[in-house]
């Protein structure tokens, strides 16, 4: 996602994911490794009965929309996006899957099984992500097709009508958090990438409150990073409670266990 857009903007604006007392800090332990095609610039992740579900973006023809294979990475179903469309976060509800775009501002609606295209819906300015409860979608990007950072917000959606119900404004320690990323829905919280750094926050979608942030730095080699871009894709398997992470031109997805890091 914005691979043009500077990280400075983050730390310019006074909203970047720093530390502050009262907030949680977690680090990890990594509990699995598994294969992650080099090649995909993930935009949105999600795990379900087995498999990953994942988009890639990039403009060109290079966006795709997969169904992976979790323990080898095998590529088991595939919907290219045409040019220009740059694919983001994906969502599935009911048989239908969601698919936000960067800065073309349509979404698509593929059927959950085949992948093959359903229909469009309209979206205004910039698309990220995507989540759910089971009851809401959960949106985030920005207002403005042009903006330079993600709005510190997510957007509540009804997933039968696609219309914005409502808002959480992200906050941390009361500063606006800007950059919010992928989407995952874990345990009652939202977990959010926050875009260009190693960090992931966990939101209370009652108030918006960060209540923890999730540090990730060190999980690739420094050999593994040549050629890497930023941490991105998070995914969570409820029935067996493992959460997965992985970034864009990754070579690996992990397993990891989270640890407060003053029990570390």
């Amino acid at each position: 996602m914005k691979p043009v857009l500077v990280f400075l903007l983050i730390a310019a604006s006074g909203c970047g994911p720093v530390s502050r007392a009262g907030v949680t800090e977690y680090g990890y332990e990594v509990v699995h490794v598994y294969p992650h095609d080099r090649t995909a610039f993930t935009e949105g992740l999600f795990y379900l009965d087995g498999y990953l579900y994942e988009a890639t973006g990039l403009d060109m023809g290079r966006s795709r929309v997969r169904k992976v294979k979790l323990e080898t990475g095998e590529v088991v179903r595939e919907h290219r996006l045409a040019d220009p469309y740059f694919g983001e976060g994906i969502v599935k509800w009911g048989d239908k899957l969601y698919q936000l775009t960067y800065q073309n501002q349509i979404g698509f609606i593929y059927d959950f099984n085949t992948f093959e295209q359903k229909g469009e819906f309209p979206w205004s300015g910039q698309g990220w992500s995507f989540t759910t409860d089971g009851k809401r979608v959960y949106v985030d990007g920005a207002r403005d097709v042009n903006a330079q950072a993600s709005d510190p917000e997510i957007r509540i959606w009804d997933p039968a009508t696609l219309r914005e119900t409502g808002t959480i404004q992200v906050t941390d320690q009361g500063r606006p958090v800007v950059n919010l990323n992928e989407l995952e829905w874990v345990k009652g919280e939202i977990f959010a990438n926050i875009w260009q750094s190693s960090r992931i926050a966990r939101i209370d979608p009652k108030n918006g409150h960060v209540t923890g942030w999730i540090d990730l730095a060190g999980l690739l080699t420094p050999a593994e990073s040549q050629g890497a871009d930023v941490l991105n894709g998070i995914a969570y398997d409820a029935k067996h409670d493992r959460l997965f992470v992985t970034g864009k031109f990754w070579p690996k997805l992990f397993e990891i266990r989270l640890v407060k890091k003053d029990s570390q």
